[in-house]
């Protein structure tokens, strides 16, 4: 079952951190059984309920899942092992297209806002017991929140869009709970809920955003909450149409109980329009908790660190309540800094869904043109499924190209290859995309959902 290695300790605290040293080191891979927890706990000299102790601990760590009686094994892709480590050297002279990164072209510059937010502090330093969150930041998301029909509720300001996810699961979930999420999804995020001792969920996806009868699947079987990516999907581009967000809504409204979290990261690059799940056009509510998380990151900039939430007001105060508790706030100084960039419009949206477009079609179209089916709605990646994820990255890589491997973004969906068009010049196009064709050969790989 584990091979050579035997589990040692007496404890459960030293059973658990065995264990987790051994999945950090190799020693036990993933998708490994666990010995039954009486065969375990007889082979240690210790009672079961301390093995049992042990493995809720691993399960609550998310290093290990539990499956009945079918029994405990180490996750396939454990909290240890966190998927950006899933990426390729690059050398010099490769032209990367992994990063996901924004163009610093056209981030705006940073020194007038800060010097702007610095001087208002001068004037009136924040100190303890000042309010958490800037006014100004505040109602400049609020009137956007407004503008896109999110339903009214309290505002939160979080360091990026992950740390707002985290808090606001910590709040409503525990661990155990299933999450049902995207998948192809966003890496991060995916490593997030086993971390937090939470179940991940696969839910595929289409160029729309995630397949109904998925979620509906999901949610049917159990999943306490459900993450949507309303647009600038990561990494495959989607975004919400208006039937399928009427699809979506008509789904959760059967879930009223569920947590819904929608993640519109692609806020200020995009030029789709918002389609908010948490009420229908009318105002009508389709679940009691909701949330939905707007970062700063690619418009202005990752190191920003921020992201402003809004959601129901049980949710966001115990939210507000645990963060009071713990970092307090996020820097007055960044929260000025975002509102000065946001009052003075120094990254015309408009602007950077053009530019960002305009990449991408050109790529799609030039993929297309070499009988390669791709996706990219919207933001700034474009996903191309491949049959062999590793020859895809190799073969890119010998022609000059740094790919983003499929693995950092997937559970169960097929392989794919994520291109970042952010660092491309229209120039370069024809070339990456006629340089993808011959690497992937009889490696491409097409159909839906993505």
């Amino acid at each position: 079952m584990l091979g050579d290695y035997r589990i040692r300790g007496r404890r459960a605290t030293e059973i658990a951190a065995d264990v987790e040293r051994a999945v950090g080191s190799g020693e036990l891979a993933p998708g490994q059984a666990l010995p039954p927890l009486r065969d375990l706990a007889a082979g240690l000299g210790v009672n079961p309920n301390t093995v049992a102790a042990a493995y809720r601990l691993l399960r609550d760590r998310g290093v290990i899942e539990t499956a009945g009686r079918r029994g405990s094994r180490i996750r396939p892709r454990p909290a240890v092992a966190p998927r950006d480590q899933i990426r390729v050297e690059v050398p010099p002279g490769v032209r990367d297209l992994s990063t996901g990164n924004p163009d610093t072209a056209l981030l705006p510059p940073l020194a007038p806002a800060l010097a702007a937010a610095a001087a208002a502090l001068d004037r009136e330093p924040v100190l303890y017991g000042h309010p958490a969150a800037d006014p100004g930041l505040l109602a400049l998301a609020a009137a956007a929140f407004r503008a896109d029909g999110v339903p009214e509720g309290p505002l939160a300001v979080a360091s990026g869009s992950l740390d707002a996810v985290e808090r606001i699961f910590t709040a409503r979930l525990r661990p155990g709970d299933a999450v049902a999420v995207e998948d192809p999804g966003w890496g991060s995020l995916l490593d997030l809920v086993p971390a937090l001792g939470l179940r991940p969920v696969p839910v595929a996806v289409d160029d729309e955003g995630p397949l109904p009868d998925r979620a509906a699947r999901a949610l049917a079987a159990g999943a306490r909450a459900l993450v949507v990516t309303s647009r600038a999907q990561n990494p495959t581009g989607a975004a919400l149409t208006a039937a399928r967000a009427r699809d979506l809504r008509a789904v959760l409204a059967r879930h009223p109980d569920v947590l819904l979290v929608e993640d519109d990261h692609g806020h200020g690059i995009v030029d789709q329009p918002y389609r908010p799940l948490a009420a229908a056009p009318d105002g009508r509510p389709t679940v009691r908790h909701w949330a939905v998380v707007r970062s700063a990151a690619k418009a202005y900039g990752p190191d920003l660190r921020l992201a402003v939430a809004t959601g129901d007001t049980d949710t966001v105060d115990r939210v507000l309540g645990r963060q009071r508790l713990g970092a307090g706030w996020v820097s007055h100084l960044l929260q000025r800094t975002v509102a000065e960039l946001w009052r003075t419009d120094a990254a015309p949206a408009a602007r950077n869904a053009a530019a960002y477009r305009e990449r991408r079609d050109a790529l799609l179209a030039a993929l297309a043109a070499h009988g390669v089916a791709a996706h990219g709605a919207g933001g700034l990646n474009v996903w191309v499924p491949v049959r062999d994820e590793a020859a895809a990255v190799a073969g890119l890589l010998q022609r000059g190209w740094a790919a983003a491997p499929g693995a950092r973004f997937r559970l169960e969906s097929p392989p794919g290859i994520r291109l970042t068009v952010s660092p491309l010049t229209l120039h370069e196009v024809p070339a990456l995309a006629a340089d993808t064709a011959a690497a992937l050969g009889r490696g491409a790989a097409s159909g839906r959902p993505v």
